[in-house]
């Protein structure tokens, strides 16, 4: 796994400076490739490309980059792995290809050759992210893997076009332009996590997941274009459903299973798995143990509150599979060293408080192996997230009450429930408890907070909202304009079940997940693969009946049958917990004194991005208990840290 970045400029000025300015964007990405770099550049076209290298496959020189095709035509700037390598090798060999040595990027060139650019990429199957330089067309394409696992940002400044693996290589750049992008900022603090094609500032976008964007070095510029879709693919599955039975899905699903552990355990250096002891990783785990001939390396995460804490689970599952575990208990200490570091590792604001045991997990993983399988993905294809059958259970209730009605209906009792806040706080409330019934008209101004949902999928899309109305502690923010997950328009919708699926397999998973653990993972220069994300797993979840992934005991039927193969249906079935710390107690806790510094009025009040007196009420609400505003006020107060780190800035 890589950093790339790079720069096109057709003004012809500065051409000197390309190679160096290009060599500093790539060293802003150092921890992500450590163990070699280089830059490639063409003065007269105004183009270079710039690496750093994580070397996985092929460590030799062959491998480096940027790389160029045989012909000459084309140069390269890759970042990823090819699962398929080798049957693509094969293949191109009985063309009469030659390759230098053995990796995937060189095999990648030699497809691009042989069939084209788009051919080659549907039959590419990995995780990747490049840039693509083509000198007969004097054309540069950007190029994100289907599920959006590798990140890809891109900017236009004064005439120079700009990409980079992460912000922090495009800022390297004298014209980049840091103003931010209000309302991009609204929907972080709604969500905290920026969706789709947004990034923080206002000039700078993110590739989409599973798209292509074309630059010529006249500047003629394309929108961004799908060469993959997952709405398109299950349609497909739809349309075209698996033949067999349940007991026949079950078997295709394990081959299924067994080729992608099979396909990602393919490495030139030592690898393991993150083990939550959950149905996702102990079905991961239990497939690399059964396919490697000695003890797999495990890795997980505990935790001193009993509340969060699975290292349990995760023991047991290791010591049946005999692996080889590696356990570390997370502390509030642990939290408190690590959140200075928060702003450094994600690069822009990002606010899943499950990132904190996810980058101690990685760095403690970093410590014995440089590849890691996960098992994220599994709840997104399979239906696994009890929020689903909430929001199933809670629409069957409300779709009965015309929508004007019930929008009346959760207005008035939002505002009873925000009026039980006191307007007139008695000295010194905020670290006392406030009397039960004002608590309770806070979870009222929660729950009424789907009322006037159009479809489960928007019910489902308010209730991950952290609050409401992000306008209220945002500067200048007016109606906010950027959505959860892009509109289907006029595409037939599935079924809610699948709707709610697909909308966070396109959202949620790609614009959280994945950032969260490709950060993480990359910060310390680990790859982590994620089997449950091989396109031939998801094309067939798509195909297969609702009944085969539900059933009386929640979601991921058939991937909890493939999982009592490996592991008795004894370890790993109970309730889920998810990945996360107690935020909300941390903060009235250790985590005190650093919230205050970042919350301190004057601070908010110099800055101007943030309504003080807003952020301020939030804060005393949550540390007298009239509400655990934990989430929302990571959300800010990731914001703030990442802002101060910067020192501030232009905020148009």
């Amino acid at each position: 796994m890589c950093g790339i970045a790079g720069i096109l400029d057709g003004t012809g000025s500065d051409r000197a400076a390309l190679e160096p300015l290009a060599g500093s964007m790539a060293d802003a990405l150092r921890h992500r490739g450590p163990d070699a770099g280089g830059v490639w550049c063409d003065r007269e076209s105004g183009i270079a490309l710039a690496h750093r290298r994580l070397s996985v496959l092929d460590p030799s020189p062959a491998g480096a980059q940027p790389m160029h095709s045989a012909s000459g035509r084309y140069a390269i700037s890759y970042n990823g792995e090819l699962y398929n390598v080798r049957p693509l090798s094969a293949e191109l060999k009985a063309r009469g290809a030659t390759f230098r040595g053995h990796s995937d990027t060189e095999v990648l060139l030699a497809a691009i050759e042989a069939w084209g650019l788009e051919q080659s990429l549907e039959r590419a199957n990995g995780m990747f992210a490049f840039a693509l330089w083509d000198r007969q067309q004097r054309a540069l394409t950007l190029a994100r893997d289907r599920v959006g696992k590798k990140p890809l940002y891109y900017a236009w400044c004064d005439g120079a076009f700009l990409f980079g693996s992460e912000l922090s290589a495009l800022r390297r750049h004298p014209r980049f332009d840091p103003r931010l992008d209000l309302d991009a900022l609204g929907t972080f603090l709604r969500y905290g996590w920026l969706p789709q094609q947004r990034s923080i500032f206002v000039r700078c976008r993110k590739l989409p997941a599973g798209s292509t964007l074309r630059v010529t070095a006249s500047g003629a510029r394309e929108e961004p274009r799908v060469w993959w879709s997952a709405r398109d693919a299950a349609l497909r599955g739809v349309q075209r459903p698996f033949p067999g039975d349940y007991a026949q899905a079950v078997e295709r699903l394990d081959a299924l299973l067994r080729d992608a552990v099979a396909d990602r355990m393919l490495a030139d250096v030592p690898l393991g798995a993150l083990l939550s002891g959950g149905t996702d990783s102990s079905a991961v785990v239990g497939i690399m143990q059964s396919l490697s001939p000695q003890p797999v390396l495990t890795f997980s995460i505990g935790f001193e509150e009993p509340r969060y804490d699975e290292s349990g689970f995760a023991a047991e599952v290791a010591a049946h599979l005999h692996t080889r575990h590696r356990q570390l208990v997370v502390t509030a200490k642990d939290c408190l060293e690590l959140v200075p570091r928060i702003p450094e590792i994600y690069d822009e604001p990002f606010a899943d408080v499950s990132q904190i045991p996810t980058v101690l997990v990685c760095r403690l993983a970093r410590e014995h192996v440089t590849v890691a399988l996960t098992g994220d993905g599994g709840d997104e294809t399979f239906g696994g997230y009890r929020h689903y059958f909430d929001a199933l259970s809670d629409w069957r209730r409300l779709a009965g009450v015309p929508r004007p009605l019930r929008s009346a209906a959760g207005a008035i009792a939002a505002a009873a429930g925000r009026a039980s806040w006191p307007l007139a706080r008695p000295r010194g409330v905020r670290d006392a408890r406030l009397p039960a019934w004002r608590r309770a008209g806070a979870k009222l101004e929660h729950a009424v907070r789907g009322y006037a949902a159009e479809s489960p999928s928007d019910l489902l899309a308010r209730r991950y909202a952290r609050i409401a109305d992000a306008g209220a502690l945002v500067e200048g923010l007016g109606a906010e304009s950027v959505p959860l997950v892009a509109a289907s328009g006029s595409e037939p919708p599935l079924e809610p079940l699948r709707e709610m699926m697909l909308q966070d397999y396109r959202g949620y998973l790609c614009d959280d997940i994945l950032v969260k653990v490709d950060r993480a993972s990359m910060a310390f220069g680990l790859e982590a693969r994620a089997p449950l994300l091989d396109v031939r797993i998801a094309e067939f979840a798509w195909s297969l009946p609702t009944s085969f992934l539900v059933d009386e005991g929640g979601g991921k039927r058939i991937l909890r049958q493939v999982l009592e193969r490996y592991v008795p249906r004894g370890l790993t079935e109970r309730p889920k917990r998810g990945f996360g710390v107690p935020i909300g107690t941390w903060l009235r806790g250790p985590l005190r004194g650093w919230a205050e510094d970042l919350l301190a009025e004057p601070a908010l009040r110099r800055d101007g991005v943030l309504r003080a007196r807003a952020v301020r009420r939030i804060w005393e609400q949550h540390l007298c208990g009239w509400r655990d505003h934990g989430d929302l006020l990571w959300s800010i107060l990731t914001f703030c840290a990442w802002r101060t780190a910067r020192g501030g800035g232009a905020s148009g």
